[in-house]
């Protein structure tokens, strides 16, 4: 399906490559599908969010800014091994909302 303006779009783009084949025939099926999309949507977010945070926090504390986990650990390695085991927690976290898509 050539045309007059296909000299004008970028190489490599093709718009119905990811086009679905079979329309939605439902309403059900389309409001499962509106509920997935946002709750995917969702989690990215808070997701993305939350890996900004713990950016954030982790440069504060390598600078020495701050001590957040001074209550739980006295020393540098302990401070820095509770942040390890926020950010495993976040990546944990974030592989469970990936489960199943």
């Amino acid at each position: 399906m050539a045309d007059e303006n296909d000299s004008e779009r970028p190489l490599h783009s093709d718009p119905d490559e990811g086009a679905i084949d079979e329309p939605t025939t439902s309403s059900a099926q389309e409001a499962d599908e509106t509920a997935w999309m946002m709750k995917e949507g969702i989690t990215i977010g808070l997701i993305a969010i939350g890996a900004m945070v713990l950016l954030g926090l982790g440069l504060l504390q390598g600078t020495g800014l701050v001590d957040v986990f001074a209550p739980i650990a006295d020393s540098n390695v302990g401070q820095w091994a509770a942040f390890g085991v926020l950010v495993l927690v976040a990546l944990a976290a974030f592989a469970w909302s990936r489960r199943g898509v």
